[in-house]
Order: C-alpha cells, then structure tokens, then sequence
C-alpha cells in the first residue's frame, strides 16, 4: 500500500476526456492559493467564520497538493470545514448505506452509482472507506480512503474543506444533513483523478475497478439472454456490482417513465414477489440523485400493483412508499427502458468476507510488459505476432450449470493497461485465447500459423481495460496479450476469474525451473527462424556441395547453397528475393572478428555459462545491454556476466537461511545498488 501523499502513482482513467495540469491547476497552484489564505491575504474565496477567522487559520491539516484547478476563480465556492457547516457533524451516522449518496452539480453520477453499489458489501465499502474516523477522538483535519491502481492499494489522504455556496455543500451530500463520509470519499477520489473537474462525465465501471479491484465487462442488454432475470441471478449471488443506463436520449432528459437519458443508475436486488394472482420478478435500481424514480408499472408513488401485495412481503423487500430514488421495476420493463449494464465481478480476494450467496470467483493476475523487438509482436495480421507475452490456461473442472449441456468451463480474462494517462498514450489493445499443443506449451509461429484463435476481443480498443467472458471445455489454452501495432511500448496486467479449481497457472518453459505456484508464467516462443533451417547433416552435405576447391563458401558459393536450402524448405519461393550482395554482406559479418551476439543468443549463452535467468530479467538485458540492433558485443557480454555474478553471490550473502528472499537496509540497498 502506499501514500498518495508520499509517492505519485500514475492514475488511470476509463472512458473519459482526460484533463492535463494546464486545465486542472497544478499541486503549485494549488499551494500557491491556499497559502494566501495562512498568510490571510485577500482572496475572493476566502470562508470566515461567525468570529472573524477562516476554516484554514484554525491548525488543522491542509492538503496543499489538492488540485483546485479553476474552482480557484469562483468566488461563489466557500470552502468550509464539516463543523462549519453542521455543528453536530459525524463521519458516518447509522453505518454508511446506498442512501447516504446524493449527487450535487457534478456530473459524476457514474461515481457516485458505483458508490452506492459498493455500499451493499460492508467489508469492500470499510476497505475503501476504513473505521475509526470521525470528528471526535483524534481529530486533526484530515481522513484518508484507499483506491485500488494496478493490483495494490494506495491511501489518499485530504482534508475537510468542502466546497459550498450559501452554507450548503455544492457537490456530492449525503440525505442525513450530519453526515460526511460520501462528500469526504468524492474529494478523495477527486484527488486521485485530477480534481472535481476530471469527475465530471465518466463511466461507472472506471469507478467500480478502483474502489473493488474487481473486473468489469460492459454489456448491452439487448445482447443477453431472453431470460434476463435467469441471467442477473447468479452474477449478483456472487457479489457483483451493476450499474445500468439508457443512452437514446439526451443527457439527463427524462423519457416517458421518468428514466433519465445518458445518466448511471445502481442495480441493487432482484426478487421474486409474491402477489395476490401471481409471483412476478422484479429489479431494485437506485437513482444517486436520491429522487427521480420510475414512473411505470411497480414505481413506489403511484403503482397500483403493489395494492395486490401483502404488507409482510413488502417489508421483506424493505419497499417504502417514498421519493428517495430507490424503486422496483418488472424485469421486462428494466429490459425496455435500460440500454446498457456494467457488472462488475469480485473475486475471493476482493470479497474476502460473506456477502455472496455463492462462491465468488478465483483470480490470478501477472504484471507484463511489451518491449519493442523483444515482446512487443503486435496484432495476429503481422508477421511477428509469436513475439508477444504468452500465458497458459488450465481448465479441468466444469461448471455445476445444468442448463449448459456441453459441460464447459466459465472464466473471464482482463487486460489493463497501465499508466496510459500519465504517458498520454493510448494503446490499442486485444486479447487472444487458442487451444494449446499440449499441456504447457507455448506457440511458435508455425503454431500460430496452423490455428485460429478461439475467442477474442475482435478487434483493438484504446480502452484501459478489455474483457474477454468465454465457455470452454475442460483442457489447455493460450493467452496472447497484444497491442495493435507492432513494437509499441506498454505495461499491462492480466487478470483470469475462473470457477472451482480451475485455474490460470504457471506453464513451465522448456529449461526453465518454476518455483511458484500461484503466478501466471510467461511464455516465449522458440524463435521460427529454426523452422526454415535444414537439419545438420543436410547443411554439412550442402556446404560439401557447395564449398570452393579451398573449403569455404565466398558469397557466390553461398548464394547458391542458400538457393537449394531454402527452395527444399517452408521458405519455399522466397529464394528469388535472394542476390548475390546479400550474400557478400554475409561472408563480410562472418569475418568480422568483432563477434557479436544477436539477443536470441543471449539466454543460452548465460546458460552455458551456468547463470539461467528468467524472461522479465531477459527482456531488462534487452533493454539495458544491446545495442539499437538488438546484440551485444564480447566485451559488453563479460561485463553483463561479472554483474549477474557479483549481484547473485551479494543476494546470496545477505540470504543466509537459504529462504530465497532477503531484507536489507537502506544503507546497504544503496551499498548494492550505487558500488556494483
């Protein structure tokens, strides 16, 4: 975990314009206009209180990295303490629920619908939102909440100015006047995303992926079974998130039944309800606005259905005859009048404490990167697809679905690009799922050539995350992660959700020892150039063939041995394309007496001499020690062999237990790292 306050973590962001320094206000702006008001020089913005002083003069904490952007020039805006503006305030009264969230002039609805989702699951609310704060013991003007950002919890921490207008909070409230935990979550959130402004228009799944970790595919609803409710049923038994919405109009206008258009709401139940003639189902949305409800058949006002329902039942369902913008609807009429869903999944990690009625899912998730010549191979249509990050899936155990009569395996697999915001660079990304040659492998080209894929993305999307959901029989698969063009940069996390005891493990590299069994392995093909080769005895009889009264093949001897090497292989035709200068600038290289090594060559030669490394250090030796035609000379290859060296025998000195994992100082961290 780590402080936002401490370390800036680059901040990604789904589906929304993103917003630069220059039009949010920079951390120096920010300190720069809160520090007129501790110095109290003018400012139109500047809160007194009823005594004559202002909520920042008081000596409590101040967050001067906030970003205030241009909220700086409204003078309207007051920013005010919790105490300021309800002397009786509480962080939390009555425990924290869906009903604490009211959207104010933001168009952060998105955010706020996931907030409202996230309320239903006390352990990932207390998770993001953690206990033992308030405005009592121990109160200094501060309060922190953590958000999830590529697999780790970070802690922001704010203070407690709010902005208002005319004493009221302008931004999200919540409906018990003395409570403040929502309005403090939104600051903490604003500062993650660059300011109230970058919360403005978004997508729920965005907010849902950071406060749960989880995995969020967006769904259309005319795309899902005709049996709906058959289908939500189990998605929410396992503890996920839906926020639905309808986008056929325009933004925030109503339709006939009172759904607002372009606006996100909350799916929070689904019941089968018992009435007087039938038993119906029917879904349980919550609007963040706290008002503006379904008008239809079953709205709470006015629906005359509910008259044919007992009362037991409808406290069973906690139905109240009020605007609080929580309704229930016909799942048929949830199908007409929402256009689109975004679920998202939990896993057991994410929901480590009851609020599933059904086992959730397992994930795995492997950290990867492309490097360009290295992993970096791009789409399937290029020649150089086999180059990217390879990840074995094994599926043994079938789902206990009755309905599906083939007996599959569900699972989800993600693909998250990381830091694209900070670097202003959106990569088209996909993902590939093929039948594996056999248990472990990897694919080569030739492989790759031979198969297709069996489920993808189709296609590539400048998108922070996509999502693959794929039925596959029991047996053995192959991920490929990769980006629309070939040699493009990127860090990336893959995440696989499976059920039961299937499981994305670690797929064992031919020559390579896997230790842990609970990481996804990458994979790297064999290099396809090896394919084209012919076998050693047949290059020996070819070089006698072809080899001058002297024994060696100069360049007209060589283009002739190449020319029937390659016409007899799976290169077959591409020896027209072959001359004699080519040959020339061959025989010159293999008189070069520089000898350099090209950077296939790299593992086996540290493996010859006795130091086998893994892929991720492979692909650091790519960056850090070849040259810009991916070799590296004699000279630079001792010296990469006397820095593995002295680097294993100074970890295997401070492991002296043999443990296979070391704790050092900060002393001795700069020792190893600044002397080497």
């Amino acid at each position: 975990m780590s402080d936002s306050n401490e370390k800036k973590t680059p901040v990604a962001e789904i589906g929304t314009a993103e917003a630069t320094t220059d039009d949010l206000g920079s951390s120096f702006n920010s300190k720069r206009w809160l520090s007129s008001f501790t110095a109290d020089k003018p400012t139109p913005v500047l809160q007194k209180h009823g005594n004559g002083g202002n909520s920042m003069d008081d000596g409590l904490f101040v967050d001067y990295d906030f970003p205030m952007g241009d909220m700086i020039l409204q003078p309207a805006i007051e920013w005010r303490r919790p105490k300021d503006i309800c002397p009786s305030a509480q962080f939390i009264v009555d425990g924290a629920t869906r009903m604490d969230v009211c959207q104010g002039v933001l168009n952060d609805c998105w955010f706020l619908s996931a907030v409202a989702s996230l309320s239903l699951y006390r352990p990932l609310l207390e998770r993001v939102v953690p206990n033992g704060q308030s405005f009592q013991e121990g109160y200094n003007g501060s309060f922190y909440f953590q958000f999830w950002q590529y697999g780790e919890w970070e802690k922001v921490k704010v203070d407690d100015l709010l902005p208002t207008q005319k004493g009221k909070l302008i931004y999200l409230c919540s409906s018990e006047k003395r409570e403040f935990w929502s309005a403090l979550l939104e600051k903490a959130y604003a500062k993650l995303k660059g300011g109230y402004r970058a919360l403005n228009m978004g997508f729920p799944h965005e907010a849902m992926v950071d406060m749960t970790g989880g995995i969020t595919e967006v769904l259309t609803v005319a795309s899902l079974p005709k049996d709906l409710a058959a289908f939500l049923k189990p998605i929410l038994a396992k503890g996920a998130l839906i926020n639905c919405a309808n986008c056929q109009g325009p933004l925030e206008q109503r339709n006939e039944f009172g759904i607002l258009f372009r606006h996100a709401y909350s799916v929070t139940g689904l019941e089968h309800v018992k009435t007087k003639y039938e038993t119906v189902e029917l879904v349980r949305v919550h609007n963040p606005w706290g008002k503006m409800e379904w008008e239809g058949p079953w709205s709470d006002m006015n629906g005359p259905e509910w008259s044919h329902v007992r009362e037991e039942e409808q406290k069973r369902l906690d139905r109240v005859q009020k605007e609080d913008g929580e309704f229930w609807m016909a799942v048929s009429d949830f199908r007409q009048n929402f256009e689109s869903m975004e679920v998202c999944h939990l896993s057991e990690e994410t929901l480590s404490e009851p609020g599933a009625t059904q086992r959730p899912w397992n994930c795995t998730m492997h950290h990867g990167s492309w490097v360009p010549h290295i992993s970096a191979g791009g789409s399937p249509k290029g020649g150089w697809f086999w180059q990217n990050p390879q990840f074995h899936l094994t599926l043994l155990e079938e789902d206990d679905d009755p309905s599906d009569p083939e007996l599959t395996c569900s699972f989800l697999v993600a693909l998250m690009q990381k830091h694209q915001r900070l670097r202003g660079v959106h990569l088209g990304i996909g993902l590939d799922i093929y039948k594996a040659a056999s248990e472990c492998s990897y694919l080569s080209s030739l492989d790759l050539s031979l198969r297709r894929p069996l489920i993808s993305t189709q296609g590539y999307a400048q998108r922070t995350e996509v999502v693959i959901r794929g039925r596959l029989a029991p047996g053995h698969y192959v991920i490929i992660p990769s980006t629309a063009d070939t040699n493009q940069q990127g860090e990336f996390i893959l995440r696989v959700l499976t059920e039961k005891g299937n499981n994305a493990t670690p797929a064992e590299k031919p020559g390579t020892e896997v230790n842990s069994p609970t990481q996804i392995s990458l994979l790297r093909p064999s290099f396809p150039h090896l394919l084209a080769l012919p076998s050693p005895e047949a290059t020996r009889q070819l070089f006698k063939k072809h080899r001058n009264m002297k024994g060696e093949c100069r360049p007209l001897e060589l283009l002739n041995l190449l020319t029937e090497a390659i016409k007899g292989g799976v290169l077959a035709g591409s020896e027209k394309k072959l001359v004699l200068e080519h040959c020339k600038s061959f025989v010159v290289l293999t008189d070069n007496k520089s000898q350099l090594l090209e950077y296939p060559e790299v593992s086996p030669a540290l493996k010859a001499a006795g130091m086998g490394v893994d892929d991720f250090v492979l692909e650091l030796i790519g960056l850090r020690y070849t040259e810009p035609d991916m070799t590296i000379s004699y000279p630079g290859f001792l010296y990469l062999l006397m820095k593995l060296d002295s680097m294993i025998h100074k970890f295997e000195a401070y492991d002296i237990v043999g443990m296979g994992t070391i704790s050092v100082s900060y002393r001795q961290w700069l020792h190893m790292t600044m002397y080497n």
